[in-house]
């Protein structure tokens, strides 16, 4: 899969408060196999809810889970092209987005980030789905 990121004159960078980038306003992708992965909440391998009430915590197991999502399709966050992501708490969030740039690296896909009152498990705070672009 190749990606391709474009910068549209006009927009603005999309930048965290640390000088990260959060996201890319578009990525070009080519390849043959769309990997569309579930959201993803901050559930370890027994399904119970690691880090309540921790968002950096649940960022990091939330991708740790991504990342296991998408190498049983034979992807990487390399070859992610799109995230969703819904949060109970936006401000705390924000404070903790520079966990999310440690998976998703310094060229990373589009994003779009939705605050919400509440997700399917009430100790969750954050849910992430992606869409990935693979060869083969």
């Amino acid at each position: 899969m190749r990606q391709t990121i474009a910068v549209p004159a006009g927009l603005a960078p999309p930048r965290i408060r640390d000088g990260g980038i959060a996201y890319s306003h578009v990525v070009i992708a080519s390849g043959r196999k769309l990997v569309y992965v579930a959201g993803q909440l901050a559930r370890d391998a027994n399904g119970a809810i690691v880090g309540r009430g921790d968002m950096a915590a649940q960022i990091r197991q939330v991708c740790e889970n991504l990342g296991l999502a998408l190498a049983a399709a034979g992807a990487s966050f390399a070859d992610v092209v799109e995230t969703t992501t819904y949060v109970t708490n936006m401000a705390e969030f924000m404070r903790n987005a520079s966990v999310r740039v440690e998976y998703f690296g310094s060229e990373p896909p589009t994003s779009t980030t939705i605050g919400i009152s509440r997700l399917a498990d009430p100790d969750a705070m954050i849910e992430i789905r992606v869409t990935a672009v693979v060869d083969g």
